[in-house]
């Protein structure tokens, strides 16, 4: 089940699932705290099987994320995907931690 959260209403934990869908460079050009780094290319069933709880899903700004819940919902109905909409970008706007890591 798919349900939208606007990223200003959202708190990031280290006890909440949360992943970045966006390429692992731009991942780490930035990230909200607490994301994993998890390509929209890595989604499958195997992943969301070994995931408990619901899954926050964010990108830059939406686009990808919303693929993302959607072929989420697709492999498992009664899991509850949030799409954080506004993104990394909504979250910087708002003023959260953005997190960057060294480049290669």
């Amino acid at each position: 089940m798919i349900q939208t959260l606007e990223i200003s209403q959202f708190t990031p934990t280290a006890d909440k699932v949360i992943w970045d869908v966006r390429d692992a460079d731009k991942y780490r050009e930035g990230h909200i705290e607490h994301a994993k780094s998890q390509p929209l290319d890595t989604l499958n069933q195997a992943l969301l099987d070994a995931t408990d709880g619901d899954i926050y899903v964010l990108c830059g700004g939406g686009t990808k994320a919303v693929k993302a819940v959607e072929l989420l919902n697709e492999l498992d109905p009664t899991r509850t995907i949030i799409h954080l909409t506004g993104g990394t970008r909504g979250a910087a706007a708002c003023g959260m931690t953005i997190v960057a890591e060294p480049q290669d």
